[in-house]
């Protein structure tokens, strides 16, 4: 099995761009939660605010809880700005709509690296992926080029950003690289169980949040010296 390299390290500022509140904390909270701590700035933007995600819980009602939900989880990691967008949960369309709304945060934000999910049709070991989670993922790979050219989307009224250098894909079945996520775990759990009303609705669907970020973390971990880690597919613009 291929060992991992290190993340690079001569970065400032960061957009985690996912589709909906959970997705971070179920990957990527471990690994952001080891760059705050290290004085690196992340910003979250959000397609959609999850409304569609708890069964017992009317749509409208679940928005605010989930957006809630988010703030306090992402505080645990040390992240202070979190964007929502209103995309259908759910039924989140790949399309020009889209990719204007993340080139116009990536040109706001003016990040080194961007963070996303998994957008490939299986995640690691075969399971089906999400088309929410498809299709902000290919968005994001678009927008980033989008971002950088100063001749799409210029009723933005926003200067071009083409100084993204890395895409980080977490939960992709093709890893490259990965985060030592060993002192920040006990952060990474903590964030994901801010998702109270999300994890509650799941039932026994949730198992166990703890044992499930760190047997996966450990996993990762095995290729990249022991210990815990945050694995990432890494692309280099």
């Amino acid at each position: 099995m291929t060992e991992l390299l290190p993340m690079p390290a001569d970065w400032q500022r960061a957009l985690a761009v996912v589709a909906h509140p959970d997705d971070l904390e179920y990957g990527s909270s471990g690994a952001i939660a080891r760059w705050t701590g290290k004085g690196r700035e992340v910003r979250y933007l959000l397609a959609c605010r999850g409304e569609a995600g708890i069964d017992g819980l009317a749509p409208e009602e679940c928005a605010e809880v989930r957006e809630r939900e988010q703030l306090a989880s992402a505080a645990v990691v040390g992240v202070r700005e979190v964007e929502f967008l209103d995309h259908q949960d759910g039924v989140i369309e790949y399309g020009v709509p889209l990719r204007r709304d993340i080139a116009a945060a990536i040109r706001r934000h003016r990040p080194q690296l961007v963070i996303t999910t998994n957008y490939q049709q299986t995640w690691e070991g075969g399971w089906p992926n999400t088309p929410d989670h498809r299709n902000v993922g290919q968005a994001v790979l678009d927008a980033i080029g989008d971002a950088g050219n100063r001749w799409i989307f210029r009723d933005l009224g926003l200067e071009p950003w083409g100084g993204v250098r890395w895409l980080a894909v977490h939960g992709s079945p093709n890893i490259t690289h990965a985060e030592d996520v060993t002192d920040t775990m006990d952060l990474a759990v903590a964030s994901l169980l801010e998702h109270r009303a999300y994890l509650a609705g799941l039932g026994d669907e949730a198992g166990d949040p703890d044992q499930f970020l760190r047997e996966y973390a450990s996993e990762t971990g095995t290729r990249f010296g022991g210990g815990l880690a945050c694995g990432f597919e890494l692309i280099s613009f």
